[in-house]
This record gives C-alpha cells, structure tokens and sequence, in this order.
C-alpha cells in the first residue's frame, strides 16, 4: 500500500506506555507495544522479556506472517532453520514466510528482544490464550492442540 498524496497526512499515532498491554508469565514478559490494531494491520512489535533459562517455542514456522527478532539486552538462542546461533544486543534475524525459527534464553542472565511480525495478525491473541490454558490447568488432546496452532499460525516441525 503506498501513499498517493502530495501533501501529507496528520495521522500518526503515539501510544503512551501506560496504554501497552503486558502479559506476565512466570519467565517471561510480553510487552504488546504495536499490535496490528495500532498499525492498520501493517505489522505488529512485541518487546519480549525472558528470565534465566526462560526456555522458548520449539522450531515453528508461519504461514501468513514474517517474524523478526532484534537482541535488546542478554544473550538469546535463536535458530534460523539450520543452526542455533547466540545472538547479543543489536543482532538481528529475519525469518519470510515459511521460514523455520525458534528462540531461547539458556543463558544466566535475563535477557530480552523485539519481535516484529508482518502483517499485524492478531499474534497477542496466540500468547493470551496460551497463558489462559496454562493457568486454567486446562488439558488439550493432540487434536484440539493441532487447531489451536493451526487458529494462530503456528506450525511445529
């Protein structure tokens, strides 16, 4: 989508921190500073706090959605299909549609990163219902598993 204009428009938009949603779980922090809602579906940016050996998904992959990962603070695990790479404050992964891709924080130290995914699929809506099967102790059959990714994008190898 491109801007046709010629002079201009009055429409960005700020959002305070107070209005960031933050989901906290038990190892991690996710920060929704840009959901797609706040960019007209353009893309979203998630800031994603992880403790001490906060573990991360298992290698996955996205059929609607291109995901990047910029290393804010610490030391985190990422795998680009192929290998696992430690990546340090201003490393930077990007991973198209398709792509294979995992991270993790195995390292001492907490550590933290920006992910920011194209388009602006509602991605917050995957890791709330997550943490609302996981504190609700709620057990899903492999079936219901299957759609629950399927629903959100997320295709396990």
């Amino acid at each position: 989508m491109s801007y046709l204009g010629t002079t201009g428009e009055h429409n960005a938009r700020f959002r305070p921190v107070d209005e960031i949603t933050v989901l906290d779980r038990p190892t991690t922090s996710a920060h929704f500073v840009a959901p797609g809602t706040a960019t007209n579906g353009q893309f979203g940016l998630f800031r994603w706090d992880m403790a001490p050996h906060a573990g991360g998904p298992k290698p996955h992959f996205h059929r609607k959605i291109s995901e990047s990962f910029y290393i804010v603070e610490g030391a985190v695990r990422l795998f680009d299909g192929q290998r696992w790479v430690t990546a340090t404050p201003g490393d930077f992964l990007y991973v198209p549609e398709g792509g294979v891709h995992a991270f993790t924080n195995e390292s001492d130290e907490p550590a933290s990163m920006l992910i920011l995914f194209a388009p602006g699929e509602p991605r917050e809506d995957y890791f709330v219902e997550l943490a609302e099967i996981a504190e609700s102790g709620r057990e899903l059959t492999e079936a219901e598993w299957t759609e629950f990714y399927a629903r959100h994008d997320q295709f396990h190898v």
